[in-house]
């Protein structure tokens, strides 16, 4: 067993939800959820939402504002550059999630007028995957995670259910999907 050398920069969860309506078309719904147990933001959740729902802007709900701001100049950021804009608007929400990985599994928050349910299901075979820091130009991060493809994902906001569904990938060779739950997630930079 060996170590890995890098310094941990964040654990927890990141699953996320890319929906459109034709396979391989522009995303109407981009979800990013974090359940972060360790930053240094400190733990909390998050949740980055572009979608027809939001009238296609950026919305941030989160219970730890300085987590959720430290992942925009950090992981989400690097991941996505729309969301490296620490000036975009940011909601209070409570979360709670439910059911398991064997059939369905659900994340939801609550803001002071909004009720938000993302839910992936039919869940395919585990994979984890790790990478080292800069060993992708784009990605100066590491990752390790594992991930669980989801055939099916659903994304509502007061009962609303937005449009487009979730479509078969490939990853490696294995079976992957644009929706897919994201555990045990570990971000890394280079000591």
């Amino acid at each position: 067993m060996a170590v890995d050398p890098n310094r941990v920069i964040i654990n927890g969860e990141n699953p996320f939800i890319r929906l459109s309506e034709t396979d391989g078309g522009d995303f109407t719904t981009n979800a990013s959820f974090w359940r972060v147990i360790f930053s240094p933001g400190g733990p909390g959740h998050v949740l980055y939402l572009k979608s027809e729902l939001t009238g296609g802007a950026w919305k941030i709900y989160t219970d730890n504002i300085a987590m959720a701001r430290w992942l925009q100049t950090s992981v989400q950021g690097m991941l996505n550059a729309e969301l490296a804009d620490t000036s975009l608007p940011v909601f209070d929400a409570s979360f709670s999630r439910s059911g398991d990985m064997r059939d369905a599994w659900t994340e939801s928050l609550t803001t002071f007028n909004e009720e938000i349910s993302l839910t992936w299901y039919n869940p395919g075979d585990p994979m984890i995957m790790h990478t080292d820091p800069k060993s992708d130009p784009a990605r100066y991060l590491g990752l390790c995670t594992l991930f669980v493809p989801c055939a099916g994902a659903q994304l509502t906001i007061n009962g609303v259910a937005a449009k487009g569904r979730a479509w078969p990938r490939e990853r490696e060779g294995r079976p992957f999907s644009t929706c897919s739950l994201a555990f045990a997630e570990s971000w890394t930079e280079s000591r």
